[in-house]
């Protein structure tokens, strides 16, 4: 904050340097420990970090809008990028004014007091809900554990995925058995590797299925009230949709021209999805014959046919049980 006075309270012209540059380096001790914080939150997390994260969220988000809403700031960005042509910018200092402005703007530095007043609002909404989505999704996925007893629902498992279930079973105190878990590098493997075709439905689903059981943990009355409230957002920034608002700063800029990428793209994939199947369900049926693919199938048998046309066999995926 006194960064950011620092920058109003100058009784210099604004010019590229003391406002757009001087507002760039602002705040760096900030950014350094909320990447840490969130970064901690999204990742490896506790019940401890999640209360800190429903409380620190919005905050953060009220001192942003502080900033971009700020009258007398947006005066001095404003009157650089309206003399930009007077200045002598490298293409660098162009993007990073260009960016600058458009972020003002975006954020809702044109808009009238009482918008200010309802995005604030709208926006200190959205950061408590789409923490409180994560912690939902980190909870879910940290309780959920697959415990094989029985060495024989094994098979096919890399060695190393064995040792590290090993572990994880040691930890929660579960010595002599394996436990798999939601996280990517635990339940990935399984599904690819397993021959057991039960256990990889059953950790499939769960893994799927995360935050739509009911209970505390149930993420789609949150869903609901953050699509409302992003709704919410972009007409009062005066965009037809969330998605308008939000593809303005990308590549394809309107949802109409995504849907045509994706539309385009479908032409193509989808005939080779169907090849793919029709050989993923040959190497069922020889293992399950009258079984349909399921979902959970796709990547073990997804990497038998692998083997299968390119021949090898790396020792790191060798199976624990051959």
């Amino acid at each position: 904050n006194e960064e950011i006075d620092a920058i109003i309270n100058n009784k210099e012209a604004a010019n590229f340097k003391n406002t757009i540059e001087a507002y760039d380096l602002s705040g760096e001790l900030l950014a350094k420990v909320s990447g840490v914080f969130f970064n901690m939150t999204s990742c490896n997390t506790n019940e401890e970090l999640q209360k800190l994260e429903e409380k620190i969220g919005p905050m953060v988000a009220k001192h942003g809008d502080e900033i971009t809403m700020n009258a007398k700031l947006f005066e001095r960005v404003k009157k650089v990028w309206d003399n930009k042509d007077k200045e002598k910018l490298n293409k660098e200092q162009q993007m990073l004014l260009d960016k600058t402005y458009k972020k003002f703007v975006r954020s809702g530095a044109l808009l009238n007091k009482e918008k200010q007043e309802k995005l604030k609002k709208v926006n200190g909404e959205l950061t408590t809900l789409e923490s409180k989505f994560t912690s939902n999704l980190l909870k879910e996925t940290k309780s959920y554990s697959l415990v094989v007893d029985k060495k024989e629902n094994l098979k096919g498992l890399p060695a190393w995925l064995v040792e590290q279930a090993a572990t994880t079973a040691k930890e929660q105190k579960k010595e002599g058995k394996w436990v798999f878990t939601l996280d990517n590098p635990s339940v990935f493997p399984f599904l690819q590797y397993s021959e057991n075709r039960q256990l990889r439905e059953k950790i499939f689903k769960a893994k799927n299925n995360r935050c739509n059981n009911g209970g505390a943990t149930d993420n789609k009355e949150v869903i609901k009230k953050i699509v409302n409230l992003r709704a919410q957002k972009a007409e009062l920034l005066g965009y037809k949709s969330f998605a308008d608002y939000v593809l303005e700063e990308r590549m394809n800029k309107t949802p109409k021209a995504v849907y045509d990428l994706l539309e385009g793209l479908l032409k193509y994939s989808i005939p080779a999805a169907k090849k793919d199947v029709a050989e993923l369900q040959k190497l069922l049926d020889k293992d399950q014959k009258g079984a349909k693919l399921e979902a959970w199938d796709w990547s073990y048998y997804s990497e038998k046919l692998k083997k299968q046309k390119f021949n090898f066999d790396e020792e790191e995926t060798r199976p624990y049980f051959e």
